[in-house]
């Protein structure tokens, strides 16, 4: 089954083309990689499957669910973490969660026991009564995706997750969020960093509004390092 499937997608800020007949698939329980340098398109690729922006061009589907005809169970399917931190710093990590529930109908016990589960996931269970203010900005980043993951999306959007954090926080993110596709979560993570990407990772290289591949990582590599290919794949004629 697929989780995530785009076809064809297009998008034009006037007479800028930002994303060109995107197309790529992630099947469910998978970890895919949208790999690309700043200004590639992720970030008007993740508005679209957001909803943020819409488009006429091309087709979304979430978990089944179309965007454009049935755009509230495909958003339902969909957990967020976006690049700037939305957490409130003035309550604890426990109040940002059960604030979240309840804006998705969640409360008492059930919102509870979904809490401790996301926040155990993401190993975060035991700083539940802090402040977000006193969290390091990984733990900061760890409290959101456990946010995301209250309503039980089938789907998870991550947009470079791990911007600003130290190369030791970024690995235990990474790890986490891999993890989570043990539990049968689908994955679309953004970066333009790639010690991201597991050799057996889907990845999507996205460069000047066009995928230039999609596959797994390894097959797309050939024995070639990541950083090697990405680079030359995306450099600029002289």
């Amino acid at each position: 089954m697929t989780g995530l499937s785009v076809s064809n997608l297009s998008y034009s800020y006037g007479a800028k083309q930002a994303l060109k007949d995107v197309s790529f698939d992630v099947p469910s329980g998978r970890f895919c990689a949208l790999l690309g340098p700043n200004g590639a398109g992720k970030s008007t690729l993740f508005g679209l499957l957001t909803r943020l922006l819409t488009s006429t061009h091309g087709k979304i589907s979430v978990a089944g669910h179309d965007m454009v005809r049935k755009p509230r169970l495909a958003l339902a399917e969909l957990g967020i973490v976006f690049q700037q931190t939305t957490l409130d710093l003035d309550l604890s990590v426990r109040q940002n969660l059960t604030y979240f529930a309840a804006l998705h109908g969640i409360s008492g016990k059930d919102a509870t026991r979904r809490i401790d589960a996301a926040l155990d996931k993401l190993s975060m269970l035991d700083r539940a009564g802090e402040k977000a203010r006193a969290l390091n900005g990984g733990h900061r980043r760890r409290t959101e995706i456990a946010r995301a993951l209250i309503h039980d999306p089938s789907v998870l959007l991550l947009d470079e997750p791990t911007v600003g954090l130290d190369a030791a926080a970024r690995a235990a993110i990474t790890k986490h969020v891999h993890e989570l596709c043990d539990d049968g979560t689908t994955v679309l993570w953004a970066t333009h960093l790639t010690d991201e990407v597991y050799p057996d990772d889907h990845l999507v290289i996205l460069h000047r509004a066009q995928v230039l591949a999609s596959g797994r990582c390894a097959d797309i590599c050939n024995e070639t390092p990541l950083q090697e290919k990405f680079l030359s794949m995306t450099a600029t004629p002289a």
